[in-house]
């Protein structure tokens, strides 16, 4: 599970000189070992540190506190993976996960520490408070220069595995059925949150657990009308909505868009999405190895401008994978240049503050030929 990314990982230490590393942002974490929380809800409340994943040049090793320990299971599994975990909940003693934390942290520098091979060792220091990462690591590995790693595995991120195309795959069918329910829930008198619910609990049906989702489920009439939470905002005969959905799966994400109308919509409505439609198309069709992501970003905005509506503020596009947003980013700065492999969501809208918001989104992978589409939900009005 996950091994080519732990080798690929492996190399680009090795290629940069780092003796051993540690990683902590759960992008990160998620990529290297195929763990994942099993509800996303927030860090584990008995845990001194998020889940860390120690490379010591050979051998990766995930430390997690003792209640994560049957989620981390399949990776003590693998040939060059370990699983090392420690105390957290009892009611034997008083809770000091820290104290816990650091013997474990102690035991990994004693393993090797005789050998004189960590002079230089890595940290992902974003994610773990400046507190902690003093107690839990200045002292004990004091004779080590700390590198910063932060952001190093992002570029090797964005070219995805089979086995992470699989798991991206799950994601989008879960979001395609997500879709079907939301657009049955869409009529004058449902409520945002109404549309939500039901397009979740088709989710957690389908996948037979508990499944975490975001985005986006707004009406046309709110003042901010682009995204945000649901709420309990009504549908009134003729108000479109946005439903744009992410599931979150074996700690991978999908994305998908699409605009709804209760009851019939207007002329305007019509003319605006089939501009939409039109500019997703037209997006999918410069998805190709080789091709500028700015580029891209610059033709889409320009076909909306030129069919005469106000161009959207936010991306045309953004990868995906452990984490909803990633490499390559399609925004007007980016230089980044598309591969095979990639994933990536394509988003033009158009949106009239207050009165109306349409916005499609689709996902696909790049290949030698050009571009897969994996999202297959319904955009119609």
């Amino acid at each position: 599970m996950h091994e080519q990314q732990r080798r690929r990982a492996g190399e680009l230490l090795r290629e940069k000189g780092i003796d051993a590393a540690f990683f902590a942002s759960p992008a990160s974490v998620t990529w290297l070992t195929g763990f994942a929380p099993p509800i996303q809800t927030g860090p584990h409340p008995f845990a001194a540190a998020p889940p860390l994943v120690w490379w010591d040049g050979e051998r990766f090793t995930l430390i997690v506190v003792d209640g994560l320990a049957g989620a981390a299971a399949p990776f003590a599994a693998e040939p060059d993976g370990d699983v090392l975990t420690y105390q957290g909940y009892t009611i034997e003693a008083p809770i000091d996960s820290a104290t816990h934390l650091r013997a474990v942290l102690r035991s990994l520098w004693e393993r090797r520490s005789s050998s004189g091979l960590f002079r230089r060792i890595g940290l992902e220091s974003w994610m773990i408070p400046a507190a902690v990462r003093d107690a839990m690591f200045g002292a004990l590995f004091a004779a080590a220069h700390w590198t910063p790693i932060d952001g190093w595995l992002a570029s090797l991120r964005a070219i995805k595995t089979e086995e992470e195309l699989q798991k991206l795959r799950e994601n989008f069918r879960l979001t395609d059925i997500a879709h079907a329910a939301a657009r049955k829930a869409v009529h004058a008198g449902a409520r945002e949150i109404d549309v939500w619910l039901a397009a979740r609990q088709a989710v957690e049906a389908a996948a037979g657990c508990r499944v975490p989702m975001g985005n986006d489920c707004v009406v046309g009439y709110r003042t901010e009308n682009i995204g945000g939470w649901p709420l309990d905002h009504a549908l009134r005969p003729g108000d479109s909505i946005i439903v744009d959905l992410s599931t979150i799966r074996y700690g991978y994400w999908s994305d998908s868009c699409a605009t709804y109308v209760a009851d019939a919509p207007t002329p305007q409505q019509q003319a605006i999405h089939q501009v939409v439609g039109e500019a997703l198309a037209f997006g999918a069709s410069l998805l190709r190895p080789g091709a500028v992501a700015g580029e891209i970003d610059r033709r889409l905005r320009r076909f909306i401008a030129d069919a005469g509506y106000p161009v959207y503020p936010h991306h045309s596009g953004h990868g995906v994978g452990v984490t909803g947003h990633e490499a390559p980013r399609i925004v007007p700065h980016s230089r980044e240049i598309l591969e095979p492999g990639m994933v990536v969501l394509l988003e033009p809208g158009v949106y009239f503050p207050g009165e109306i918001g349409v916005r499609l989104e689709d996902a696909f992978l790049i290949t030698e030929e050009g571009a897969i589409q994996l999202t297959t939900h319904d955009k119609r009005l």
